[in-house]
């Protein structure tokens, strides 16, 4: 009798402590939960529906939530990154993980895989450097690994300074999915980027229509060619949909469904998407996520254009002579270059070149009608001899037009700052929306609440001259807002000739998919959903 008595006084104190909890009211409740840790916000959603309704409340809007760590430890750095990211409410609807070129990416992802449930998508890539907020200074950072090659042509790191950044999101009505391109399994090599898009759309169309998701966050190896790819993307999908991502990186990813890849030889994948597609079926009292892209440009023009005349293809490589106007027959890579060098004179020492190619190609997917579009594509270039002009990667074809283009820190100065300004527009929007002011019709009341960078890693310090340059954007508008990025070997950007301030002398549109010397922005925002009368 006394063990009885003793269980209904134990039980009584915890029903009366569930009621005084509960009589603190919604309000108080809500306030008490949007400051819990990530885990224990979570399990408090379980304890009672009236809890689980307040959570919801607490996690109507959209989050971004991004830490950088130089812990030279790597599990001691991921638990940085993950307390950092998860000192508050948010359920994560995807991972984006990017290590040093050091770290095993094998036992960086077993340790974040741990960290997440099963159904939430996952990619770790493994970087040319990181940017976004340090757990330990609290400022913002711009860390780019330093390697060089040894005469033997095996790669020394110089700096052995650990590092990882973790970046999570949660993005209410919208669902993300990971899409994998996949390599021909049977006859002759290739990629299956017909089944790619297909995939993406049935993906979308599970959720929304039509079945062009709002964005794509791509990730491909160096082995790859991603122009096709993104040509085909860009033929596919509304120009709605925002592209950009990572065209030269090792990773591994693990999809909503629980699977776990690799993008390592035989392993049958050649890239790796994060797809985010609306979700019509949204509760009325979620509102809209909106994404903005832009894009810093890093090379200038330079010479006349040049028409491809002989071309050879040797291995990785393009072998080339060319025309052009007011000049009879055919010029060497000698003759090109002395004519180039001639009129870039001493006005930036040691630039990068390349040639951008114009290229007008047929597209479609699968039996769907064939479209003839143009696209912009970057090739470095090599050297030159007394017979041909050498550059890397090969598809360029007799007839297609190139001009010449070198990397000039002044010009990516003055677009980042064009960048700069033009965000500021979202930033009065911004200000707009929090001002309370009685005309507030006239004003769009989104708030940016994250964004993402993908920057060359021939930008940063060494290229400016200026520490944080690709970073100012973001600082200078949405000082407090949650971003991160990396630096890539190949970034990619969804967009036209334009953004090089050149028009097409045929007058039509070039698209233009993967940049050299670029930093591509993406810039969430969030719109509260109209009021319920």
């Amino acid at each position: 009798m006394k063990m009885s008595k003793a269980k209904d006084k134990s039980g009584s104190r915890i029903q009366n402590n569930m009621a005084s909890i509960d009589d603190l009211g919604d309000d108080l409740m809500q306030n008490i939960l949007s400051r819990s840790p990530a885990l224990s916000f979570a399990s408090a959603a379980c304890v009672s529906r009236s809890w689980s309704s307040v959570c919801h409340r607490v996690l109507s809007v959209p989050k971004l939530r991004s830490a950088v760590s130089f812990n030279p430890t790597l599990e001691n750095a991921v638990n940085e990154v993950m307390d950092k990211v998860l000192h508050e409410p948010i359920r994560p609807h995807f991972v984006m993980v990017s290590i040093g070129p050091y770290v095993c990416l094998q036992a960086a992802f077993q340790l974040i895989e741990g960290k997440f449930g099963s159904g939430i998508p996952i990619i770790v890539n493994v970087c040319e450097g990181v940017i976004g907020k340090d757990v330990l200074t609290d400022q913002f950072v711009e860390f780019q690994w330093e390697i060089t090659e040894e005469e033997d042509g095996s790669a020394e790191l110089l700096e052995s300074k650990g590092g990882i950044s973790l970046t999570i999101g949660f993005l209410p009505g919208l669902k993300v999915h990971i899409i994998p391109l996949l390599f021909k399994i049977k006859g002759p090599q290739g990629i299956l980027i017909d089944d790619f898009v297909m995939d993406i759309r049935e993906a979308t169309s599970t959720v929304s229509s039509p079945a062009s998701p709002a964005g794509i966050i791509l990730f491909s190896d160096r082995e790859t060619d991603i122009n096709p790819v993104l040509q085909t993307l860009e033929y596919a999908f509304s120009k709605d949909t925002f592209i950009v991502g990572d065209g030269g990186c090792q990773f591994l990813y693990r999809s909503d469904s629980g699977n776990t890849i690799t993008n390592r030889p035989n392993s049958g994948c050649a890239a790796v998407a994060l797809v985010f597609a609306r979700d019509a079926d949204k509760p009325l009292d979620i509102g809209e996520t909106k994404f903005h892209v832009r894009l810093s440009t890093g090379v200038s023009p330079i010479g006349p254009t040049y028409r491809a005349a002989s071309v050879k293809c040797r291995k990785s490589s393009t072998w080339l002579t060319a025309s052009r106007e007011t000049v009879r027959g055919h010029l060497d890579g000698q003759a090109i270059l002395e004519e180039i060098y001639d009129e870039l004179g001493n006005r930036i020492q040691y630039p990068a070149f390349y040639i951008g190619v114009t290229k007008r190609r047929k597209c479609s997917v699968g039996m769907e009608s064939v479209r003839r579009m143009q696209f912009l594509e970057f090739h470095e270039v090599r050297g030159g001899d007394e017979e041909y002009l050498i550059v890397n990667s090969v598809g360029i074809k007799t007839g297609d037009s190139f001009r010449f283009y070198i990397s000039d820190s002044g010009a990516a100065l003055s677009s980042c700052t064009k960048v700069s300004n033009n965000l500021g527009h979202l930033k009065l929007d911004r200000d707009c929306g929090n001002n309370h002011m009685s005309d507030v019709d006239h004003c769009d009341k989104s708030n940016v609440f994250g964004g993402i960078i993908f920057t060359c890693c021939g930008r940063g310090d060494s290229f400016f001259g200026l520490p944080g340059i690709d970073s100012s954007p973001f600082l200078k508008n949405f000082p407090g807002v949650a971003f991160g990025g990396t630096y890539c070997a190949g970034e990619i950007c969804r967009g036209d000739l334009n953004l090089y301030e050149q028009d097409n002398e045929e007058g039509d549109l070039v698209h233009c998919g993967q940049h050299v010397y670029s930093a591509a922005y993406l810039v969430m925002s969030y719109s509260p959903p109209p009021p319920q009368h």
